[in-house]
């Protein structure tokens, strides 16, 4: 029987900051409400650093965040948390679940002006799926039986047997093929200047201080109504919040401390809008089974059994976040709480362990 590695996780509550809310605005006009004006800049704080902008290659959430903006998907969640197309216009799915065609905008272009089309879907889903690729999303795609670009405007997937998120796995970024098909994809010239058909197109990277995207007017949603996204790069928590108080940023993420100690005042709320919400992130711990120490199970159960996640959760995050039992937050459909979980008993840990030495 294979046994996945035990893991402890906890849900961290995402806070964050924007900048320049003045409560001393001039009135609005009528004209004002009524029509909204292109241009300006929003700026944004980040601790990291994007490592690609090859969103397959990616794995950290500062190369995602910025190719979320350059980038499309054949669908993606609204504000409701419902799936809705995005390059997709429309699909079917066969009666018994196993097929679906995707029926794509037209008219969609790349930010160099070249045509969008199913041939960009079929390379995706190729290059996703090539054991040369070096990606963390391949998975899902491996469940695709057969992929087919009927036409330029449709694209089929088909499945060997019912697959729960085979629809929202095309999400998934979609990439230039005219650009990178018959190259190695790991060392494109992308990865620091991408071409998406996002609704943000890249300008510049200044290597340890900050990225700018400008507005795509040819969005086929319609030209943003920022002109330029700046994302800063500061390492420091603490110098990005004093950014922030004078001006240099407009929104920014906040620790647990910055949040419960250093922003509830009159003074910087009459400045600032403050929001708490429970993101979608989590912290876990995990064993690398390669390594001979944890390939017991018992010593995994224990080390797991020996560590106080509330303890951490009061004291590194002063309370705001809550144990977690799986890597989705309450709240959603996958989110279970009756799953096994292993709480904080320092006996149990000791006595594993002892099991496993004399062994």
């Amino acid at each position: 029987m294979r046994i996945g590695p035990i893991v402890f996780l906890w849900l961290l509550f995402f806070t964050l900051l924007v900048s320049c809310t003045d409560k001393k605005l001039p009135e609005t006009t009528a004209r004002d409400a009524g029509t909204p004006a292109y241009g300006d800049a929003i700026i944004i704080g980040s601790i990291g650093e994007p490592s690609t902008l090859v969103p397959i290659l990616a794995s950290d959430s500062a190369s995602r965040d910025i190719a979320a903006l350059i980038y499309n998907g054949l669908v993606r969640y609204d504000k409701n948390l419902k799936l809705e197309g995005e390059l997709a216009e429309s699909w079917d799915v066969s009666r018994d679940g196993l097929t679906i065609t995707f029926h794509l905008r037209k008219g969609v272009t790349w930010h160099d002006g070249h045509p969008f089309t199913s041939r960009d879907v079929l390379y995706t889903y190729r290059v996703t799926i090539d054991p040369k690729t070096p990606t963390a999303y391949a998975e899902n795609f491996k469940q695709v039986k057969r992929a087919e670009a009927l036409d330029p405007y449709t694209f089929r997937v088909t499945y060997d047997k019912p697959f729960a998120p085979a629809l929202e796995s095309w999400d998934q970024s979609i990439l230039p093929a005219h650009l990178l098909e018959g190259k190695d994809i790991t060392k494109s010239e992308l990865s620091r200047n991408p071409v998406g058909t996002g609704p943000y197109k890249f300008k510049e990277w200044t290597a340890g201080q900050q990225l700018v995207l400008e507005s795509n007017h040819h969005y086929f949603e319609g030209r943003p109504r920022i002109d330029r996204y700046v994302y800063r790069i500061i390492p420091d928590s603490s110098t990005m919040y004093m950014e922030l108080k004078a001006g240099g940023l407009d929104y920014m993420g906040l620790s647990p401390v910055q949040y419960q100690r250093q922003t509830d005042t009159p003074e910087f709320l009459s400045r600032f809008n403050k929001y708490r919400y429970p993101a979608s992130v989590y912290t876990y711990l995990g064993y690398n089974l390669r390594h001979p120490l944890f390939r017991d199970k018992r010593v995994r159960q224990a080390m797991s059994s020996a560590i106080n996640k509330d303890e951490i959760i009061q004291g590194v995050l002063l309370g705001m976040g809550q144990v977690a039992h799986g890597p989705y937050k309450p709240g959603t459909w996958p989110h279970k709480t009756d799953i096994g979980d292993f709480d904080y008993n320092p006996d149990r840990a000791r006595k594993l362990l002892a099991e496993a030495d004399g062994n």
